[in-house]
């Protein structure tokens, strides 16, 4: 028996809309569904289900694989449920089946699955990787404005850790999962001369936008990102 294949597929940022014809093609091939949880197993609460589900209904008669993935930065915790997911997984591609791993976004950028991807592929797996509409790339639409012009760098930041370094950086940045930290985000944006805007839930019914440093509250939700650019104050 051939061995299955796993896929690693981004699935957008929120709107069901921005789900690409192709990730939609490998979901609907795909024997079953890996699905990243913290908590819940219910898949109705699980945000890249969700997002599917609206364009593909059918998706709820698909096997699903829940795997654990608390929110912790404890590496050796995770390095254990990394392995266990891996292990999840690699049961049913024994079995031929391929699996599809859902992630919002695009698969490449702070993705559970690219920890999943290297245990598999180190076991003697094939991985593909379907990529999706970055949530960045969503948010600037939303904003209606650039990223990089001209010779402009664009920097990636992890908001739920020190984004200091980062700041001082030249260029467009975009702090992502900043929602956990972001009192201590703020601070660190009030040394900022530049322009800072914020979108939650970008592309979902809770969806939120704030055009300044002072509109942004001191709580917010998982998926906040920040987008800030060189003198261009309001």
């Amino acid at each position: 028996m051939d061995k299955g294949i796993l896929y690693g597929v981004g699935v957008g940022p929120g709107d069901p809309e921005l789900l690409t014809i192709k990730a939609l093609k490998v979901i609907k091939e795909c024997d079953a569904i890996a699905l990243p949880v913290s908590g819940t197993e219910d898949k109705t609460q699980i945000t890249a289900y969700q997002i599917v589900w609206e364009i593909y209904p059918e998706i709820n008669k698909k096997r699903i694989i829940f795997l654990s993935m608390p929110m912790t930065k404890d590496k050796k915790a995770l390095q254990q449920v990394h392995a266990e997911g891996a292990e999840q997984v690699c049961r049913k591609l024994d079995k031929g089946e391929n699996v599809a791993f859902l992630t919002l976004g695009d698969v490449s950028i702070y993705s559970t699955f690219l920890y999943i991807q290297k245990l598999v592929e180190a076991s003697g797996y094939e991985t593909r990787v379907i990529p999706g509409v970055p949530s960045f790339c969503a948010a600037a639409a939303v904003l209606k404005t650039g990223l990089g012009e001209m010779g402009d760098s664009i920097h990636i930041l992890p908001g739920s850790y020190d984004i200091s370094e980062g700041m001082e950086l030249s260029g467009t940045k975009i702090l992502m999962k900043s929602g956990s930290k972001i009192g201590q985000v703020k601070e660190e944006l009030k040394k900022y001369d530049g322009q800072i805007q914020m979108v939650t839930n970008c592309g979902m019914k809770e969806e939120q936008i704030y055009h300044s440093l002072e509109e942004i509250p001191e709580q917010a939700g998982y998926y906040s990102l920040i987008i800030a650019k060189e003198g261009e104050k309001r």
